[in-house]
């Protein structure tokens, strides 16, 4: 078996949502979910089948997502996986739990507009997800400055009243 590290290739602001599902269904079901949970919602999916014709399934509403979904989907390989890329200004907070609800997701690794590394073990026939490196390294504790800053940046974005 063999550890690999793969770097999701994404523009620096561009949000994304890396998660497991078990069913061709899955596709079909995200989509549904995405645009009625925000409308007009821009994003691209891919879903790497794990059986059949293992070929990398999608969807979406933005081709530049749809693309980035398919070459990312494609470089991570691993079966049962999905990657949803969100439109410049749309969050995985506004999707997160909407997706999470779908029945055939298993799991979500991450969703963030960080730096991540795939964690994949390849088994020579197959591949699997055993986890995400998302962002950097802490560079210390927050102090009094830093609580304030983070409390006034949620309230300056909208998240907190």
């Amino acid at each position: 078996m063999e550890l690999l590290a793969i770097p999701v290739e994404k523009p620096e602001n561009i949000n994304f949502i890396l998660g497991q599902s078990h069913f061709i269904k899955t596709v079909e079901d995200i989509h549904e979910t995405l645009v009625s949970a925000v409308p007009g919602i821009q994003f691209g999916l891919a879903f790497n089948e794990a059986s059949g014709a293992c070929l990398v399934r999608f969807s979406g509403t933005n081709p530049e997502m749809i693309e980035l979904a398919k070459k990312n989907a494609l470089a991570i390989g691993a079966g049962h996986s999905f990657i949803i890329f969100l439109g410049e200004g749309f969050f995985p907070i506004n999707v997160l739990n909407a997706v999470k609800n779908i029945p055939e997701v298993c799991h979500i690794f991450c969703a963030t507009a960080n730096n991540v590394k795939v964690l994949v073990a390849d088994t020579g026939d197959s591949r699997g997800i055993i986890g995400v490196a998302d962002g950097a390294k802490p560079s210390g504790v927050e102090a009094e400055k830093d609580i304030a800053w983070r409390k006034d940046f949620l309230r300056m974005i909208g998240y907190k009243a």
